[in-house]
This record gives structure tokens, sequence and C-alpha cells, in this order.
């Protein structure tokens, strides 16, 4: 089962990073969290690593739909967009929101899950053409 949603981006990581945070507020999406993998763990473990951050976003509108279903559903939300270097190129990550749907078997989340799923392709659709 694959549960990513993935494209792969030319340009620098740091550019790529920026244009993600923009494509996700044109979707309604909030950075709310960031996790610098590389440096957390260059400082606590001496590891070195590829360029690796977690931006922790939230539509709040959907997140409230689908916390009104299940509130324990805040465990599978998609809200983690990973933005890692991987050799030549940037790639740019999210959980398929369709995943809420199969774990859980709520059918009522499949309308919040699509409509994430829309949301989150369009942004990594513009992440993919920003750089072209």
């Amino acid at each position: 089962m694959t549960y990513d949603r993935t494209v792969s981006v030319e340009g620098t990581f740091e550019e790529t990073v920026q244009v993600v945070r923009r494509a996700l507020a044109d979707q309604g999406f909030g950075v709310l969290t960031e996790i610098d993998v590389q440096a957390t763990l260059k400082t606590k473990l001496g590891h070195d690593m590829e360029p690796y951050l977690i931006l922790g976003a939230c539509n709040p509108s959907l997140a409230h739909q689908a916390l009104e279903l299940d509130r324990t559903i805040g465990l599978l939300l998609p809200c983690n967009i990973v933005v890692r270097e991987d050799g030549d190129r940037v790639l740019v990550q999210a959980i398929d929101p369709a995943t809420m749907v199969t774990l859980t078997g709520i059918d009522d989340l499949e309308s919040v899950a699509d409509e994430v799923t829309a949301r989150l392709d369009a942004a990594l659709a513009s992440a993919r053409t920003s750089h072209s």
C-alpha cells in the first residue's frame, strides 16, 4: 500500500521550502511547526545527513471536520509535509489522506480526505512547477 504523495522538484532545498510554504498557504494550510531533522540529528547524535525538514501544516476547517467525526483522528491527520534532498533533486512529500479512511474504516471521513487530497495535490503541483 502506497501511503505517500511525492513530487520531485528542481531547485535548491531553500528555494523549495519557500515555494512549499507559499503553495500550502494558497491552499488554506498554515505551517504551525517546523522540525529541522538534519540539525536535530547533528546536535543530538553527531549524525550528518542531507537537508530534511518536516513542516507541520494544518487546514483548520478540514481538521475540525475530521475531528468532529473521530477525536482520535488527530493521530492520522495529514499534517506533516516533508521537504528533503535526494541526490541532485528535492522531494516534497505528504501522507496520502486516504489513509485516514483506510485505517479507521470511517466512511464519513472520505469527503474530508478527498478535499485534503485535492488541496495537497494542488500545493504539490504548484511546488513542482514553480521552478520550471
